[in-house]
C-alpha cells in the first residue's frame, strides 16, 4: 500500500552553515543528513534521494545527480550552471518510496533567485537502490 503525504517542509538555505541545518530543509547538518548520501551511503527512501539530489544541486555536485540517475533516462553528461541559486526546499507530497515499494512519487518546489520549479519526480528501486527516472514539471 503506498503513503501519500501533504506537508510543508522547512526552507532550505542555499549553502549548509557550519553546524547549521542541511540545504534539503531538515533540521540535521549536511554531514548527517545529505553528506552522507553525498559521500557514498544509499538513500533509504525516494524522498531522501529527492532531498540528496537538491542539496547536489546547491553544491554543485553534477557526479552525485549522474550516479543517482536511472541508467535508462540517464543523460551522457551533466552541466550546471555555476550561477543559480537555489534557496529552499518544499516538499509538496510523497507516494510510495520507501523500503516496502519498488517506485514511487515525490512532489516538491525547489526555490531558486528568481523562481522557483514545481516537479513530480519518479523514482524506483535498481539493485536496491533508490535512484531518480525523470520528472513532470507543474
Amino acid at each position: 500500500m503506498s503513503r501519500r503525504t501533504r506537508r510543508p517542509a522547512p526552507s532550505a538555505t542555499a549553502a549548509p552553515k557550519a553546524g547549521g541545518a542541511c540545504p534539503c530543509g531538515l533540521p540535521q547538518a549536511y554531514d548527517d543528513c545529505c553528506g552522507r548520501y553525498h559521500s557514498g551511503g544509499a538513500a533509504p527512501t525516494a524522498e531522501a534521494l529527492m532531498r540528496s539530489r537538491y542539496c547536489a544541486f546547491v553544491k554543485g555536485d553534477a557526479g552525485y545527480l549522474v550516479r543517482t540517475w536511472h541508467p535508462r533516462t540517464r543523460p551522457e553528461g551533466l552541466e550546471l550552471d555555476p550561477g543559480m541559486r537555489w534557496t529552499g526546499l518544499e516538499v509538496l507530497a510523497v507516494d510510495g518510496g520507501t523500503a516496502f515499494h519498488a517506485n514511487g512519487t515525490v512532489e516538491f518546489r525547489a526555490s531558486y533567485r528568481g523562481g522557483a520549479l514545481h516537479e513530480v519526480s519518479r523514482f524506483e528501486r535498481v539493485d536496491g537502490a533508490w535512484v531518480y527516472v525523470d520528472g513532470e514539471h507543474r
